[in-house]
């Protein structure tokens, strides 16, 4: 599934996603545990951002006794994706010649970064 443009993921989002990425399904106390040491979050912090990914429809969920089962409902590849086009489109009017050059300045390719560029952009 893809994800829409109207369900863009904050920075805070992104590490809650990444959590349950790597290991889907994950138990709400297991998200929890893992940022609360990793972030140093509040539970309830926790707890709100999973609630705004169900809303934005990025994760899902299913109740299992008194505890909260969470699930990605897009694949990491399609949330990076979409929020790269996103960045690009926000920050250098969807410009990929803008971006590429900028992110070249004052930084010499290797060959090997060359040579795949060069491989990318001929196969497209």
């Amino acid at each position: 599934m893809q994800m829409k443009k109207s369900s863009r993921i904050s920075p805070a989002e992104w590490q809650i996603m990444k959590v349950i990425w790597a290991g889907p399904p994950m138990m709400a106390r297991e998200v929890i545990t893992q940022l609360a040491t990793e972030e140093q979050w509040h539970p309830k912090t926790i707890r709100t951002l999973l609630a705004r990914l169900v809303k934005k429809r990025v994760l899902g969920y299913k109740k299992s006794g008194r505890a909260y089962v969470y699930r990605p409902l897009i694949k990491q590849t399609d949330g990076v994706k979409t929020e790269c086009q996103s960045f690009v489109e926000r920050v250098f009017g969807g410009d990929i010649v803008r971006l590429v050059s900028t992110f070249l300045e004052g930084r010499k390719l290797t060959e090997a970064e060359a040579k795949e560029l060069r491989r990318m952009v001929g196969s497209k």
